[in-house]
């Protein structure tokens, strides 16, 4: 299947971002609802399919307070924001990266150039932080990284203008989400299919099989309002048996997936998308 790249004035990911979905839309796309007023994501991460969507009524949220201020900060003030990337920019090198790195900033602009400038020059654009929640990825080799992209910042912010984002649990999405208008898209930190895979942490804590079941049961309360709830995740016993119990439809996903600490177990896998209707 050919993907057809989105040029920069089309809304698309402003982030680098570990299981990001931009080329997985097109599978995606057959499996969307038709009909939907309000769009809600909780774990919004890259937000591929909100790009994609472009839906006139979102409520966009995170558990991860980096990276919810940083959306903010790209809806609400993204000239600013485009100034301190420029800043950032002819003064990148190893110890500048490192010195970033180490200083989280002192406001809420300051944070999100930060993310930004680290996510476009880090190894392979992981957000990742060690038990003290401090982000600990390496410098990237980068001969020429686009650290302010300027008409992409711009087109996502026009895009974000009208959306709520909030820093919040998947379990907040049960206040809003009440009837058929309504669509949740879920991507949470995938379900490990061996132990060379397990990698959950972004905010320093895992997402395990009770945080799964927990989100299975978030998905079938919505389903039981009337919500169409889409989920996607690993192709695994665990996540098939669980979304099973709960007559969710499943349908499987070829991705092509590079970020595993076995080079042999990256390229082409099956995961899964699940869905109430």
């Amino acid at each position: 299947m050919v993907i057809q790249m989105l040029p920069e004035t089309c809304p698309r990911p402003f982030l680098k971002w570990a299981g990001g979905k931009s080329r997985l839309i097109q599978q995606y796309i057959p499996y969307f609802p038709k009909f939907y007023q309000t769009y809600y994501e909780p774990f919004l991460g890259g937000g591929a399919v909100f790009f994609y969507l472009q839906p006139k009524t979102a409520i966009l949220s995170d558990i991860n307070a980096e990276l919810i201020t940083t959306y903010r900060c790209v809806r609400d003030q993204v000239e600013n924001l485009i100034c301190l990337l420029k800043y950032h920019k002819p003064r990148h090198n190893r110890d500048y990266y490192y010195s970033i790195r180490s200083n989280p900033g002192v406001n809420d602009l300051e944070q999100a150039a930060r993310l930004i400038y680290l996510n476009k020059t880090c190894y392979n654009g992981l957000y990742r932080v060690n038990s003290q929640g401090k982000f600990n990825v390496p410098l990237g080799s980068y001969k020429n990284p686009n650290i302010c992209p300027e008409d992409l910042l711009r087109t996502a912010s026009k895009a974000l203008s009208l959306c709520e984002i909030k820093q919040a649990d998947f379990m907040n999405v049960l206040n809003y989400a009440t009837s058929s208008e309504d669509f949740v898209f879920c991507d949470p930190p995938y379900h490990p299919i061996s132990n060379t895979s397990y990698f959950t942490g972004y905010n320093g804590n895992s997402f395990g099989e009770q945080d799964q079941k927990r989100l299975r049961d978030v998905c079938a309360e919505l389903a039981s309002r009337g919500v169409k709830v889409m989920v996607c995740n690993s192709d695994c016993a665990f996540i098939r048996e669980i979304y099973s119990q709960i007559n969710f439809t499943i349908y499987p996903i070829t991705a092509n997936r590079s970020i595993n600490s076995n080079t042999k177990k990256r390229g082409i896998v099956s995961e899964l998308l699940i869905t109430s209707y």
